[in-house]
């Protein structure tokens, strides 16, 4: 079964990787096994010259599989960028939840993350929140918005909110019909 995926969203530089940094662990003292995606426009190199994993790619290999007693990496060439739910199917099925670092334009729920010190207004407003499929705002300023705001250092608050909705987590913080 793929788990819920929740894209946390913002402009540049609004502190998606801090806040994301902060929540991660909350989730964790929640109970909940949490899987990352970051999304990056560009393309990006894992593997170092030099190191044995680099030389089988530059040898022909189209997928590379480094694997330790505690971790496992995979290098895959693809032919195009891997939607969402093929990444969650293929990579997250051990996982109870996936949060992911952007992908602002997918139909998956959203958190976003805005300081007004870097930008005079969000993403999402109550003009595009539905359509955005927009959750909760993350916010040290106050947002035109339907949805909860919670505040940048509320990442616990953020991690109960997201087991609720998403997780089948009731208020006395024990787990519900799932």
């Amino acid at each position: 079964m793929t788990p819920p995926i929740i894209c946390i969203v913002g402009k540049k530089k609004s502190g998606k990787t801090t806040f994301i940094e902060k929540l991660l662990p909350a989730l964790r003292r929640l109970g909940i096994s949490v899987g990352t995606v970051k999304h990056d426009a560009h393309s990006f190199e894992m593997d170092h010259e030099g190191k044995d994993s680099w030389r089988h790619r530059q040898a022909g290999a189209e997928t590379v599989v480094v694997s330790s007693p505690s971790q496992v990496a995979v290098i895959k060439s693809v032919e195009s960028e891997m939607w969402l739910n093929e990444l969650a199917e293929e990579f997250f099925s051990d996982r109870q939840l996936i949060i992911v670092e952007g992908y602002y334009l997918s139909d998956y729920p959203k958190i976003e993350v805005h300081r007004a010190d870097a930008h005079q207004h969000p993403l999402c407003d109550v003009q595009n929140e539905t359509e955005k499929k927009l959750m909760a705002v993350v916010s040290d300023t106050a947002v035109n918005t339907g949805r909860p705001i919670f505040g940048l250092e509320e990442a616990g608050e953020v991690a109960t909110y997201i087991a609720r909705q998403h997780l089948g987590w009731v208020h006395n913080g024990m787990w519900g019909g799932n």
